[in-house]
C-alpha cells in the first residue's frame, strides 16, 4: 500500500460497501457505525471469495489490514479518534469519516510506474480480473496495456464527465445497494428499471427542507393549499388555526376532506410501477429483520417521483401524530384513531393496476410499518450520499477515459466505467432460497391471523377475506384450518364442547 491505486481502491470498496447500523454503547446511540468484528467479518468474506486469494487469507490478516485503516483516518472510532492502531476484532464502534481519504499516486514524468508491484498486491486482494472488476479507483494510465512503459507513453484521450453520466452513477449505486439489501441475485426479478429515473432519485436525497421533506419545482404538483391546511390542522391539534372555524365534529369532517383528497388522486402514491418491489419488501416486516426492512424500504421511497415521495412524507407525519396525540378527540364511534388511520389510507397508498384481491390486507401492513418507522424510512441516507459524491469526485479528477476510437460523429462515445461491487454470501443459493420461502409463508401465516383476530372487522367481511385467503394460498389456509371432514374431529371439541354440553343439559331437564 505504498502506492495510492491499490489504497485508493480497497478504502473505497470499504466505504461504499461496508454496512452502517445504528448501535447502542454506554447508554448512548450512535448512527451510522459498525462494530470492529462486523468490519473484520465483511472484509474477511470480501478477500475469500476471490477466487484467486480464496480461503487462505486469515482474520488476523485481515484485522491487520484494519488497524492501518485506523492509522490513516479511514475510519475512526465513534468520538473521532484516530491515527493509531489501536484496533481488535471486537465490538468497539468506528465510523467513517466526513471525507475519503485518499493517498496521492506518486510519479514522475521520467519514472517508470511499478505496474508489476501494483499487479503482485492487486492480484493478491482482488484477483487478475480485479481491473475489470473494480474501476472504481483504477487510474486509466494502467489501462493502456503496457506493463513497463512510461506515464508519458501511456496517456490516452479522455473527455469531461457529462450529466448524464452522472446521473447514471446515482442510478446504478442506489440499485446495487437496493439489490444487496433484498438478497436477490438480480433486481429484475422485483422491479422493472424502465421506470427508473435517476432524476428522481437525485431530486429527492438533493433537494429536501430543514424537516427532511422533499421541495418541488413546479407547485402545480404540490398539494393544494387546502389540503396542506386540513392536513396541519390535523398534525398540531389542538393548535390550529384560530381563524378557522371550530364546532363538535369539527375534526370529523377535516379528516374525512383530508382522505377524500387522497382517494380521488388518479394513482395510489407509492404509484402502480412500484408495486412489485413493495409487496416484495413485504417480506422483510419480522421483528428479527426490522432493520434490513427500514433500509430497503429507505431506498424503495428514493425511486418515487418527487411529487409522490412529498404526499408520502406528509401524509405518514400526519398520521403518526394523529395516532400519538392524546388530546385528539375519536375520529370514529366505534374504532381507535390508529386502527382507522390505517385502514383509511391503505388503499390510497399501495395498490396494484390489475385488481388484486389482497391489496387491501397487505397495504394495511405496510402502512402501519411505515406509519411506526416514517422518520427513518423517509430521511435520505448518508451512507448513500457519501458513496455517490466520491466515486463522482474521483471520476472527475481523473475525467473519463475513451477506451476505443468512436466514430466521426461521436455517437458511439464510451461509457462511463461503473464501480461493480461484490458481496459475498456466507450461505449456499439453496439454503438462501429455502430462507426465502419460509419468510414470505411467515408473513402470509401472520396476515392470516390478522384477519382472524382483527375485533374491528364485520363477520361478512371476515368470511370474504377468508374466502379469498383460502383460494390464493391453499396451503397455509389448510395448515391453519386442516380438513373438517367426519372422521377428523380434532378441531371440533376445542369449538364445541360449551355448546354441546348445554344442548345436552337442557335436553335432559326437557325430559324430566
Amino acid at each position: 500500500y505504498t502506492y495510492g491505486i491499490p489504497w485508493n481502491e480497497v478504502t473505497q470498496l470499504f466505504r461504499a460497501g461496508m454496512p452502517l447500523r445504528k448501535h447502542r454503547q454506554n447508554f448512548r446511540h450512535y448512527a451510522s457505525c459498525f462494530t470492529a468484528s462486523a468490519a473484520v467479518e465483511w472484509m474477511h468474506q470480501l478477500l475469500r471469495c476471490n477466487n484467486n486469494f480464496g480461503p487462505d487469507v486469515t482474520r488476523q490478516q485481515t484485522v491487520q489490514l484494519l488497524k492501518k485503516f485506523l492509522k490513516n483516518h479511514v475510519i475512526e472510532d465513534v468520538k473521532g479518534r484516530w491515527g493509531t492502531e489501536d484496533l481488535e476484532d471486537n465490538n468497539m464502534l468506528y465510523r467513517f469519516p466526513s471525507s475519503s481519504p485518499r493517498k496521492p499516486i506518486p510519479f514522475s514524468a521520467n519514472k517508470k510506474f511499478p505496474v508489476a508491484e501494483l499487479n503482485v498486491i492487486n492480484n493478491l486482494l482482488f484477483g487478475s480480473h480485479s481491473v475489470r472488476a473494480f474501476q472504481e479507483n483504477v487510474d486509466p494510465a494502467l489501462q493502456a496495456g503496457g506493463e513497463n512503459r512510461p506515464i508519458g507513453e501511456q496517456q490516452m484521450p479522455r473527455r469531461e464527465l457529462t450529466v448524464e453520466d452522472e446521473q447514471e452513477i446515482w442510478k446504478d449505486i442506489t440499485l446495487t445497494h437496493l439489490q444487496r439489501i433484498l438478497g436477490v441475485a438480480s433486481l429484475d426479478e422485483v422491479l422493472d428499471q424502465r421506470y427508473v429515473n435517476p432524476q428522481n432519485i437525485i431530486h429527492n436525497m438533493t433537494k429536501v427542507n430543514k424537516h427532511g421533506v422533499v421541495t418541488l419545482d413546479d407547485k402545480t404538483n404540490d398539494l393544494p393549499h387546502w389540503v396542506l391546511s386540513a392536513m396541519k390542522s390535523l398534525a398540531n391539534w389542538p393548535k390550529y388555526d384560530s381563524a378557522q372555524p371550530s364546532y363538535p365534529g369539527f375534526e370529523r369532517d377535516v379528516f374525512k376532506t383530508v382522505s377524500d383528497y387522497f382517494y380521488s388522486l388518479s394513482a395510489p402514491v407509492l404509484t402502480y410501477e412500484l408495486y412489485e418491489l413493495f409487496i416484495n419488501v413485504l417480506g422483510l416486516l419480522q421483528p428479527q429483520c426490522e432493520r434490513v426492512a427500514i433500509e430497503a424500504l429507505q431506498l424503495c421511497t428514493l425511486l418515487l417521483p418527487p411529487n409522490s415521495r412529498r404526499k408520502l412524507q406528509l401524509l405518514m407525519r400526519m398520521m403518526s401524530r394523529i395516532s400519538q396525540n392524546v388530546d385528539m378527540p375519536r375520529l370514529h364511534p366505534a374504532i381507535d384513531t390508529r386502527t382507522l388511520m390505517v385502514h383509511t389510507f391503505s388503499g390510497c397508498v399501495l395498490g396494484s393496476a390489475e385488481e388484486c384481491d389482497l391489496d387491501e390486507l397487505l397495504a394495511t401492513r405496510l402502512i402501519s410499518f411505515l406509519m411506526d418507522h416514517q422518520q427513518s424510512i423517509l430521511s435520505v441516507p448518508d451512507y448513500l450520499i457519501s458513496a455517490i459524491n466520491d466515486h463522482i469526485q474521483y471520476l472527475r479528477a481523473v475525467q473519463v477515459p475513451i477506451d476505443g476510437v468512436s466514430n466521426v460523429d461521436g455517437d458511439n462515445a464510451v461509457c462511463v466505467p461503473m464501480p461493480i461491487y461484490a458481496f459475498c454470501r456466507q450461505i449456499s443459493g439453496a439454503e438462501f432460497e429455502q430462507q426465502k420461502l419460509t419468510s414470505s409463508q411467515k408473513a402470509m401465516e401472520e396476515l392470516l391471523e390478522m384477519l382472524l383476530t382483527d375485533q374491528h372487522m364485520s363477520e361478512k367481511d371476515r368470511r370474504k377475506k377468508l374466502k379469498q385467503f383460502q383460494k390464493q394460498y391453499p396451503d397455509i389456509y389448510s395448515r391453519r384450518f386442516p380438513s373438517s371432514d367426519g372422521d377428523n374431529k380434532a378441531d371440533k371439541p376445542k369449538i364445541k364442547p360449551p355448546l354441546f354440553n348445554i344442548r345436552k343439559t337442557k335436553a335432559f331437564s326437557i325430559r324430566n
